[in-house]
């Protein structure tokens, strides 16, 4: 499918690499393209990036029709630029599509939306170590029709921001508090879909969590509420007596990229990786015993996020010492260091343009 470009009249100012802040500054352009059935995907376009047409009786903004992903692009040290498993990104959209009754997008057009919109926009990529275009594809419904129903118009976008590290006082261990209270996701629900419900879902307990001073919340599964599964913005991992263990993904759990490219990397490195039921149980007997050596998160926006403190309740006990642990150093760099191009890339994860 051709795509028609329309250029912005006036471009903006880019930021200092050395501030961005993750998720403000958005680039000049973005990527649309209509679905209508009967009629399939038609009018793809880039645009002068503004405000979206949509009456108020959208279905995206009453019953939640909508899904995303999040991938990055980056400048390497030759300053060409380069994708980490964008198709991966693409297929995970349309399982979320399934899920939500959405439409399936072709590969292609879906990766065509994304891979050009970066070319044009390929100025605000950053060359800055640990800095890097984040990019929103997204799916909405858009029927106005109030009433519970599948749409049958809907939109895939694309917008990208150029961003600085995710959190931003860097590769520091951070304070994970264990939610006894709320809950997510259930089995059979949308938790294994990347949807905007599951985050609305989170912030409650998020904000609780903050002000007891811990950055993210590590949810429960929502019925036994005795099993880790995920934490707030990742997928979580724990070093125990030399294993890796990480929950299963049992239909509440997002198949988080970044988590199948550490599976994979420390299988390669000779790990022995569990993927099933934890109990916050038996990660606090862990921890008292000495067998808990590391934990951290893994997600696209973070790369891989060192944990330091876990808490529930009253219970606190402090992960590797409150510092960011060998295996988790390790699998930070070989990850950047792939999706930056410093290092061998064996799994042919990344896709230059």
């Amino acid at each position: 499918m051709d795509i028609k470009i329309t250029r912005a009249s006036a471009l903006k100012d880019k930021p200092d690499s050395s501030t961005l802040v993750f998720g403000k500054a958005m680039t000049d352009h973005m990527f649309i393209v209509d679905y209508d059935a009967g009629q399939g995907w038609h009018d793809a376009r880039i645009i002068p990036y503004g405000p979206l047409q949509i009456d108020p009786a959208a279905k995206v903004l009453h019953y939640g029709e909508e899904i995303f992903e999040g991938l990055k692009a980056y400048r390497t040290a030759d300053g060409s630029i380069q994708l980490f498993r964008p198709r991966d990104n693409i297929d995970r959209l349309n399982k979320s599509a399934d899920r939500l009754c959405l439409p399936q997008i072709p590969e292609e057009l879906a990766l065509a939306g994304i891979t050009e919109l970066v070319k044009l926009e390929q100025d605000w990529v950053p060359s800055e170590e640990g800095t890097s275009l984040y990019i929103r594809p997204f799916m909405i419904g858009l029927d106005a029709a109030l009433g519970v129903h599948s749409s049958h118009h809907v939109q895939y976008i694309v917008v990208v921001c150029p961003v600085g590290a995710y959190y931003p006082e860097g590769l520091n261990p951070v304070k994970i508090y264990i939610e006894e209270e709320d809950v997510r996701a259930v089995k059979g629900g949308m938790g294994m879909a990347k949807t905007g419900g599951n985050y609305a879902a989170s912030l409650r307990a998020g904000n609780r969590a903050e002000e007891r001073g811990y950055s993210q919340v590590l949810w429960l599964d929502g019925v036994h509420r005795k099993y880790i599964e995920e934490v707030g913005a990742m997928n979580v991992m724990f070093k125990v007596n030399g294993k890796i263990l990480t929950p299963d993904l049992n239909g509440s759990v997002l198949d988080g990229i970044t988590r199948r490219s550490c599976i994979q990397l420390l299988k390669d490195w000779g790990y022995q990786v569990e993927e099933r039921r934890i109990s916050a149980e038996e990660l606090f007997a862990a921890a008292e015993s000495g067998e808990l050596e590391e934990a951290w998160g893994t997600g696209t926006a973070a790369v891989v996020s060192p944990i330091g403190e876990l808490a529930m309740g009253e219970k606190k006990v402090t992960v590797s010492h409150n510092q960011i642990g060998e295996i988790t150093q390790k699998l930070y760099d070989e990850l950047t260091g792939i999706q930056w191009g410093h290092v061998a890339d064996p799994h042919n994860w990344i896709m230059k343009l």
